[in-house]
């Protein structure tokens, strides 16, 4: 049982504290309590080998989730094989198991509702900290803090400092949840907070989705977690029965604080090959583009589809550009499929992928050719991320993605809807 609080906590405080058996803040060493162990196929392997090496096996298997999703479907005999292994593990300890198809781990997670507000999510995936869009503690680990958290139910971790980014304004007709996201990471750095928890007070704005991209990037300025604020439709309008959102204190300690106004944020991408390196589309408009990438646990949703949708309604992509669009969850593809937004991406010209990762990490379906130049709504552009070492990766929002795939080359939409791309 934790001791009453004196002084105010941030969200990471306050949530550590409540798994925690005391009191604890920046700077304090925690043991506290996994409420989810999520686990991906790439690294799956290393899991369960370290389990034997403990010789044990999850505490609390009901709060382990095995995801195959990062080269789904298999791509080699020797990923199959450690994807078999994965699903006999899971099926042996009782698990649970999302298998090919069902999608990528930190979409799965959310819709499954095994991510909820004050928990704590460990993820064998850097981008666990999206599960902060609804105000659950997720941070990313190695194989080895995972399979211990597995085996005892606990962790231990110092308490991050807290950074404070408020949104003021209302954002302009073509600018998403993404590009507040880079500007973020711009004005942050990409290690400017490290091992930090990023504590987005965005008011009522933003759906879940959206929040989910803005705490999905914060690992990109070094963050241990990201926290969203709860707020507005995230509250409501997803099924949630949750008794309790977290929300931190007036007067809680940051070490930093950025504001971001809205009003004068423009659509907003990041150039090779870092994700800090930000620009406004309009610098960079003109550059040829080989192929664009529509997903991601960034940018796989619905609402990134529909967007994309709106762009690609009517036009064709360009003969010299290849459109590559892969649902975040079979969730996501069903949904789409029912309101008529995966044929209008397909008689635009995109190839559609099976619900996972897809290229974003280099390995399958999509890899870049030397000297190729992609944009993607994803959140690594690093030298070699998505194949060549020499081919260029741009990070963007996906109506900006779409109309790139329609000129062929660096595009806004308002580009494509005033024929200023023919």
């Amino acid at each position: 049982m934790t001791s009453t609080p004196s002084r105010p906590q941030s969200m990471a405080e306050k949530i550590l504290s409540r798994r925690s058996s005391t009191t604890v803040y920046a700077g304090d060493l925690a043991v506290v309590e996994v409420d989810q162990v999520m686990i991906v196929d790439s690294i799956a392997q290393s899991v369960i080998g370290v389990l034997a090496d403990l010789e044990a096996t999850p505490k609390f298997p009901e709060r382990v989730s095995f995801v195959i999703d990062h080269v789904a479907p298999a791509s080699t005999v020797s990923v199959a094989q450690a994807q078999k292994e994965a699903r006999e593990y899971a099926t042996r300890t009782g698990c649970r198991l999302f298998d090919v198809g069902r999608g990528i781990c930190h979409q799965v997670l959310v819709e499954e509702k095994l991510a909820r507000p004050g928990w704590i999510v460990l993820g064998s995936d850097s981008h666990s900290t999206t599960y902060g869009a609804v105000a659950a503690f997720g941070t990313g680990m190695g194989a080895t803090d995972i399979a211990l958290a597995a085996a005892s139910g606990k962790t231990w971790l110092k308490v991050p400092e807290s950074v404070k980014v408020t949104l003021s304004g209302e954002l302009r007709p073509g600018v998403t949840a993404k590009d507040v996201a880079l500007e973020m990471i711009r004005m942050l750095g990409a290690d400017g907070a490290t091992y930090q928890s990023i504590e987005i007070h965005a008011g009522e704005r933003f759906s879940r989705g959206e929040r989910m991209t803005l705490a999905n990037l914060c690992v990109e300025a070094g963050a241990k977690a990201g926290l969203v604020v709860p707020g507005g439709e995230v509250l409501t309008a997803y099924g949630y029965d949750f008794p309790e959102w977290v929300y931190p204190d007036e007067g809680a300690t940051y070490v930093r604080a950025v504001h971001i106004d809205l009003n004068t944020l423009n659509a907003r991408m990041s150039a090779p090959s870092e994700v800090d390196n930000v620009h406004d589309v309009s610098a960079l408009r003109g550059l040829k583009v080989d192929q664009v990438f529509i997903g991601t646990c960034t940018n796989g949703r619905l609402e990134d589809l529909h967007a994309a949708a709106e762009v690609l309604r009517g036009q064709r992509v360009s003969p010299h550009t290849r459109l590559l669009v892969i649902p975040a969850s079979s969730t996501v593809m069903e949904d789409a499929l029912r309101d008529g937004t995966l044929l209008t991406l397909m008689q635009a010209g995109a190839i559609l992928g099976t619900p996972g990762c897809g290229p974003c990490m280099g390995r399958h379906q999509g890899v870049l050719a030397p000297g190729e130049v992609c944009v993607s709504t994803s959140n690594r552009n690093f030298i070699g991320r998505m194949g060549a070492a020499d081919a260029q990766i741009y990070l963007a929002s996906p109506a900006v993605a779409a109309a790139t795939a329609v000129a062929g080359r660096i595009a806004l939409p308002e580009d494509v809807r005033e024929g200023a791309v023919a």
